[in-house]
C-alpha cells in the first residue's frame, strides 16, 4: 500500500479527532456521532498499518490519553464512549482488542 493512502488516512484521523474537539465545547449535548466517525477513522488506519513497526505522530498524539482525558472532559458520558476510547487505546498501541467479543475462553 503506498505511503500515500496511509498520509491521507493518518491527516484523516487528526482531522476527525480536531472535530470531535470542536463539537465538545457544546456542553449541552455530547458529540456521539463525532466520536464515532473518529473511532471508525481511527480503526480504518488501524487495519490499514497493522503489519507496520511504526505509526504517523499525529494518530499517536490524537489517540494517547484519550480515555484519560474523556474522563475528566465531562462529568457524564453516554454509553461506551470511555470503553470505546480505552479499547482504541489498546487498539492502536498495544495491538489486541481488550474485548473478548468471540475470543472467550472454553466455559465462559
Amino acid at each position: 500500500m503506498p505511503n500515500s493512502e496511509k498520509d491521507t488516512a493518518a491527516d484523516e484521523v487528526a482531522e476527525r479527532r480536531a472535530t470531535f474537539n470542536l463539537a465538545l465545547s457544546n456542553k449541552r449535548k455530547y458529540p456521539v456521532q463525532e466520536f464515532r466517525a473518529f473511532v471508525q477513522t481511527t480503526r480504518r488506519y488501524i487495519a490499514m498499518t497493522k503489519n507496520d513497526p511504526m505509526i504517523h505522530k499525529c494518530v499517536a498524539r490524537a489517540v494517547n490519553g484519550l480515555r484519560e482525558y474523556l474522563a475528566v472532559e465531562r462529568k457524564r458520558i453516554p454509553g461506551n464512549v470511555l470503553f470505546e476510547a480505552g479499547r482504541l487505546e489498546c487498539l492502536l498501541f498495544v495491538g489486541y482488542d481488550p474485548s473478548f467479543e468471540g475470543d472467550e475462553p472454553p466455559g465462559l
